[in-house]
């Protein structure tokens, strides 16, 4: 008897183990273990291997050879010709999408880059290693003196130096140093290496630029070589000892010419709700081989639209109640000719029917390998939405389902969820107000030529494969127990984000000197008032999903539940303050110079990365480049993400503040007059 009630004991506390953990879960454990049977991180590592021996530059053939690389696998899995596609969209580098131009067209047969004196010896040749050819090189042949100019970037570089006619060694970007040294200096091509600490570890690895030209720079383009260090290093010290180093590059083939990008896209067409999509995207271009970056990310969704099609088809899944889209993307450029082409492609603050997205790009590194981890990156303040909640919920259950393939690695997995930065095609999605979350890695091989398939994992693309397909899914399908468990579980994270802003707002007030003590407690009192709001928002938008009274009622009464919880979020500044001598009945008013006009944008899509300063006057231009302007893409992004047609340019400026630091209205006024200027947003 005792042995019994032992065993009962167990069962009982194994049982209470496993819902406790099934409850964490926001995915039904028999869809999870459905959808991971399915997935397949060892098809999807064959995908990379595959779409690595294609040079997949944009608006050349390789890309486009990927392209119907990935087009064929979709046939072959059951998609029709409506159901799978490709869209091309003319790229040749004077075409404008929004603001974006589009890259010129590029093909190239050969080249090579040689010394000739004072000894013969072949350095790189595009055949061997097509990274070593910067991307839209011209062809032609050269035979010259190399001179070197340092970085290469500023006029300062070329002070004394005469470039004319030679070759110049550097270690700036390409397509930066070509824009002096050639366009400006007369200098015949580039020959570049970086001189960074993984280069130094890493003599032989040789890093990708391209040259980039403008539409007014196309027909001067000439070419450019990327060699290693070590390479670049010996021909430094030979120009340095006062040796001649003279060199010989050629480039045969088109070079510059007008082509097209191509867009591959997928669907899975919704039972109940069609017209409401989620997304699934991956930039499929980049030069041979760069594996990790990006055909893990293409890779692995291609293996998820195969594995959605399959167990739909074989009945294993039910309909799904909304669609899903799979875009393989040209990065940037593609993806603006996309959004140009079409205009309903928004979320729900814009009126669409976009509801989600998730960015894969870098989703295959092997983490034991290259000592690396997942990053997931979160939306910004400037879209609010239960995704991220989701995404992190679904990572969690990842971690404790030890996924393994038959040749991948025993590593553990390894995730931070970070806030939201840039640097990929999800800033396309925000910028059209669809929540979007990006799965991505990051190393020293990345945009090298050590980012090779060797590196990549089929078990962390099964890992991120799993992440991505779980969370959209969910969404996809959201019940009504479902939407208001999601509510709780979301409360639940608000409920530590809320905490962590009361920390901060102690801090900032109880470190502020006592000059400083005003403004940090209207900027605390800010803070509380969007953090509060951040949360009601993403609670509002699981109703995107389902919007059955059941769950509308009690996301409705969110903020005045978090407010019982956190009312202190309000006051707490003011409390503080007093505590430290300063009193009075309110505090200062945020904005200095308010500037109440209302900007409204003009185009669609994150403004092209050059903007304003490309279209301003030189001198007006040079701000952009001083201390005076503090903001770095990520955070102009961010700032115009704020622009709807309703807040003024304080209010954008004090929504800014509160997810990153104080800037002087003058700073925001400025650039919005900027972007006025240049004719990307009005004034109402």
């Amino acid at each position: 008897m005792k042995h019994f009630i032992i065993i009962l004991i167990f069962i009982a506390a194994n049982t209470f183990i496993t819902i406790g953990q099934e409850h964490r879960d926001l995915l039904d454990p028999r869809i999870r273990e459905i959808l991971i049977q399915g997935l397949d991180g060892e098809q999807a590592k064959e995908h990379v291997i595959q779409i690595t021996k294609f040079h997949r530059v944009q608006g050349s053939q390789g890309y486009r050879d990927a392209a119907n690389y990935v087009l064929q696998q979709l046939r072959s899995y059951g998609f029709s010709e409506k159901d799978a596609y490709i869209e091309s969209f003319k790229s040749d580098g004077k075409i404008i999408y929004q603001t974006w131009q589009s890259p010129s067209g590029w093909d190239v047969e050969d080249a090579e880059l040689s010394i000739i004196k004072p000894t013969q010896e072949k350095l790189v040749s595009f055949k061997e290693i097509p990274m070593s050819l910067m991307t839209y090189s011209n062809p032609g042949d050269v035979t010259a003196e190399i001179v070197w100019v340092g970085t290469g970037t500023n006029d300062s570089n070329y002070v004394g130096k005469n470039v004319k006619e030679k070759f110049v060694l550097t270690t700036g970007y390409g397509g930066d140093v070509h824009r002096l040294a050639v366009l400006k200096y007369g200098a015949k091509a580039v020959v570049r290496y970086i001189d960074e600490k993984r280069a130094v570890e890493n003599p032989d690895m040789i890093h990708y630029s391209g040259l980039w030209p403008r539409s007014e720079e196309l027909e001067k383009t000439t070419f450019g070589f990327n060699i290693s260090y070590k390479q670049g290093e010996q021909l430094k010290q030979l120009i340095e000892s006062g040796e001649k180093a003279v060199l010989r590059g050629w480039v045969k083939g088109k070079g510059l010419h007008p082509s097209f990008m191509d867009v591959v896209v997928a669907h899975i067409r919704g039972k109940e709700r069609p017209q409401d999509e989620l997304i699934f995207s991956a930039h499929l271009d980049h030069p041979k081989e760069c594996a990790n970056d990006n055909a893990s990310g293409s890779g692995a969704i291609l293996d998820i639209a195969r594995t959605l099609k399959h167990l739909l088809d074989s009945n294993k899944l039910p309909p799904p109640k909304r669609s899903f889209r799979f875009l393989w993307v040209p990065e940037w450029y593609g993806t603006m000719a996309y959004i140009d082409a079409h205009p309903e492609l928004a979320g729900p603050a814009e009126g669409g029917k976009f509801l989600a997205n998730i960015n894969l790009d870098m989703v295959g590194e092997n983490l034991e390998l290259l000592h690396s981890k997942l990053y997931i990156i979160r939306t910004p303040n400037s879209v609010p939405s239960c995704l991220n909640d989701v995404v992190e919920n679904m990572a969690a259950m990842v971690d404790r389902m030890n996924i393994r393939t038959p040749n991948g690695s025993q590593s553990q997995f390894n995730y931070r969820l970070v806030p939201f930065r840039g640097g990929s095609d999800h800033l396309m999605f925000l910028d059209r107000k669809i929540p979007s979350v990006m799965l991505s890695h990051s190393d020293y091989t990345h945009h090298t030529t050590y980012d090779t398939p060797d590196k990549v994992d089929p078990v962390e693309l099964e890992r991120c494969e799993m992440i991505a397909t779980a969370s959209l899914w969910y969404l996809a399908n959201l019940s009504v127990p479902q939407g208001i468990d999601l509510l709780e579980y979301h409360r639940l994270k608000a409920y530590g984000r809320l905490g962590e802003i009361v920390r901060k707002v102690r801090v900032n007030t109880n470190s502020a000197s006592i000059r400083a003590l005003p403004m940090v407690w209207a900027e605390s009192e800010q803070l509380g008032v969007v953090a509060m709001n951040l949360e009601v928002d993403a609670a509002k938008s699981i109703l995107t999903f389902n919007d059955a009274f059941e769950i509308f009622n009690p996301v409705d009464l969110t903020y005045s539940h978090l407010g019982k919880r956190f009312e202190h979020i309000f006051i707490l500044p003011r409390s503080l303050a007093e505590e430290r001598g300063y009193a009075a009945d309110y505090a200062p008013d945020l904005n200095e110079q308010p500037d109440n006009r209302i900007p409204v944008r003009l185009t669609r899509g994150p403004l092209d990365f050059r903007l304003p300063e490309s279209k301003l006057k030189p001198k007006e231009a040079e701000w952009y480049q001083s201390k005076g302007f503090p903001l770095n893409e990520n955070q102009r992004f961010e700032l115009v993400n704020f622009i709807d047609g309703k807040r003024t340019v304080s209010e954008c400026r004090n929504l800014f503040i509160a997810e990153y630091f104080s800037i002087p209205d003058s700073v925001v006024t400025r650039y919005f007059d900027d972007l006025v200027k240049v004719g990307v947003i009005k004034w109402k």
